[in-house]
């Protein structure tokens, strides 16, 4: 079985960094919002998508994704923290002999740069993300893209993730989906896309994911 995680919200809590990005990025732009905007929504969809919504200017959300990586790649990507309980949880499934693999709608580049930095690349065979011209930010798309390059059947795959996107994205090829809820996505938000299973700490995702496998 092979087993498929997001990242931003999912294995690490990226909050204080894509927040302090997004302020970065709207200051420089001289682009004025309600200093109490909040901006978790933010986290998980494609970047690109998100400052469209708010800019509704192809040039301005340009230019915002720009600037926006030019303080994550350097500070923003490690203002981050694993979530408690989850190296425990890869370490098990690592030990069972799972394949364990990223997919995020997240440069790939920076993804691979995180999971080096928290040290947690020993127990993925790969990192898929997106490409920095945005191709592949879509999570259907991009499953699409994993389940080629491994050659992988749906049914040989579980998707874990905190938002609809992940969930909706792999019922779209047919693969099972495990919610999670301490990320930033709600409860309903997962029930609503189908997810198979939600878990609501770490802790209980090891199991919940074997409980899947067995149920195949």
């Amino acid at each position: 079985m092979h087993i498929l995680f997001d990242l931003d919200g999912t294995l690490t809590d990226p909050k204080e960094g894509i927040i302090a990005c997004i302020r970065f990025a709207l200051s420089t732009l001289e682009f004025e919002v309600d200093r109490n905007t909040q901006f978790e929504s933010f986290i998980g969809p494609p970047l690109h998508d998100s400052f469209q919504k708010l800019f509704r200017n192809d040039e301005l959300t340009k230019k915002a994704v720009e600037v926006f990586r030019k303080r994550y790649s350097s500070i923003g990507l490690f203002e981050n923290l694993v979530y408690d309980g989850i190296e425990e949880c890869l370490a098990s499934m690592h030990e069972k002999g799972c394949s364990k693999f990223i997919v995020t709608s997240k440069p790939a580049v920076f993804a691979n740069r995180i999971i080096e930095h928290f040290k947690l690349k020993k127990y993925f065979k790969f990192v898929y993300g997106s490409n920095l011209d945005g191709s592949l930010a879509d999570k259907t798309k991009l499953l699409e893209h994993v389940l080629e390059s491994e050659k992988m059947a749906p049914h040989e795959a579980i998707m874990v993730g905190d938002r609809k996107f992940d969930v909706m994205g792999a019922k779209n090829h047919g693969i099972k989906a495990i919610g999670v809820s301490w990320g930033y996505g709600t409860e309903q938000e997962l029930q609503e896309a189908g997810a198979d299973r939600i878990c609501h700490h770490p802790s209980e995702l090891y199991e919940s994911i074997f409980q899947e496998m067995q149920s195949e």
